[in-house]
């Protein structure tokens, strides 16, 4: 391996693209080994605000990856693509810790479902639809939705794969995978890979994409994405006889530890677009194992995530929006005309969480200041923490009221009259 590049983000007219290019080496012969990540912007936005199908068929954060390998003018690309599953549905913010998908009941599913798939395949032909959401719980209805989509569309170019990544991985047995990997090796092979050699003749075409996707497209998607990439970059290789017969990237310390690093560069980077923060699970791809520092690491970008999504995304979902053109900013808005950005917040904005603080406050001082406690200070005591839990209770039913909801397209007026 001689050098690595940064990871380069750029925005173009048509969506976000990531790319990572690569001179590397491996038995003595130099190539170039290219990841590429491009965003589609005619659903973009942010992580809880951006979820589901369009009426035209698009779907939020669909990226589109294609890993290239040049060498000595012979050239290669492997092509995946991962969106989010393409029925209407929302999961907007409400304070909880991770709200429940919601599937919209008075639209037109099969419609949006079926031009989706229409542009997917003339696009990239063949669909085998790796779908890694639970099977119970929350996502358990999204899961029986997409199935049952499937079976209705009955196009024969399409293949569905259910996998439930969460329990079949539980207890970090993460070498599970290898499962999934080998129920879609076949349908790799048959795909192929676009190989061109340098005197241009084209020796074989992709016929066909994995579509994978989570909940949000970016954490598990990831995993699955780069194992798949290995694979298809270990055939190349030996086609173009970099590699010897019966060797693998895997064998090469230097180039495995620099395609991990890719991979899991390439999921922080889309994740960030997306959610704010680096992709969950990157330990995985950069190390191949599931670490605690990992778990740590996981916990924090959650954490990050959550205030994010329900605090700082409404604004950011806005100035999307109005990069885009979804919202015209009409001629005097702001001067003679209220600006949307400025409309006040209730009062329940204000109050309940300051009450909630000066609770806080007086119930943790009725714990440390008593040198003794008697019955007064334990009513006391009891009645601050009776104000916290109520007060909390309050906000969280109440919660909508206190999250940054966007202001410019009224998503939240959009979602409350769909329920």
């Amino acid at each position: 391996m001689k050098r690595r590049t940064q990871f380069t983000l750029y925005t173009a007219a048509n969506g976000q693209r990531v790319v990572s290019i690569n001179q590397c080496s491996l038995n003595g012969k130099a190539f170039n080994w290219t990841i590429v990540s491009r965003r589609c912007c005619f659903r973009a936005g942010t992580r809880l605000f951006a979820r589901g199908v369009d009426t035209q068929g698009n779907v939020a954060n669909f990226v589109e990856t294609e890993q290239i390998v040049e060498f000595s003018g012979d050239r290669s690309s492997f092509v995946q693509t991962r969106g989010s599953i393409p029925l209407f549905w929302h999961q907007l913010p409400n304070l909880k810790y991770k709200p429940r998908p919601k599937l919209i009941s008075n639209e037109n599913h099969y419609e949006a479902f079926s031009r989706h798939f229409d542009s997917q395949i003339i696009n990239y032909g063949k669909q085998v639809l790796i779908n890694l959401i639970d099977h119970r719980g929350a996502e358990d209805v999204l899961e029986k939705a997409y199935a049952e989509m499937v079976n209705r569309l009955g196009n024969s170019n399409i293949r569905y794969e259910s996998f439930d990544f969460h329990h079949e991985c539980r207890q970090m047995r993460w070498d599970r995978l290898s499962i999934l990997i080998d129920r879609l090796a076949h349908e790799q092979d048959e795909f192929s890979m676009f190989l061109m050699t340098r005197d241009g003749t084209v020796v074989s075409q992709q016929d066909g994409v994995f579509r994978t996707n989570c909940i949000d497209c970016l954490d598990r998607t990831n995993v699955v994405q780069s194992m798949l990439a290995r694979r298809s970059l270990n055939q190349v290789l030996q086609k173009l006889s970099i590699l010897r017969p019966g060797q693998n990237v895997e064998n090469n310390f230097g180039f495995e530890s620099l395609f991990k690093s890719v991979w899991a560069d390439n999921a922080d980077t889309v994740s960030v677009q997306y959610s704010g923060t680096g992709a969950l699970k990157t330990d995985f791809t950069r190390t191949g194992k599931r670490t605690h520092w990992g778990l740590m690491r996981d916990g924090i970008n959650s954490l990050t995530r959550y205030y994010k999504n329900n605090f700082a995304d409404g604004f950011r979902q806005d100035s999307i929006d109005l990069f885009l053109g979804r919202y015209i900013v009409e001629e005097g808005e702001g001067v003679i005309k209220p600006c949307p950005l400025e409309l006040e917040k209730g009062w329940k904005y204000i109050t309940f969480p300051v009450v909630l603080i000066i609770a806080i406050a007086m119930f943790f001082a009725n714990v440390i200041t008593p040198s003794e406690y008697t019955t007064e200070s334990l009513l006391y005591l009891l009645f601050w923490g009776a104000m916290v839990a109520v007060t909390f209770a309050t906000i969280m039913i109440y919660g909508t009221e206190f999250v940054d909801y966007p202001k410019l397209c009224e998503i939240r007026k959009l979602s409350t009259a769909v329920e």
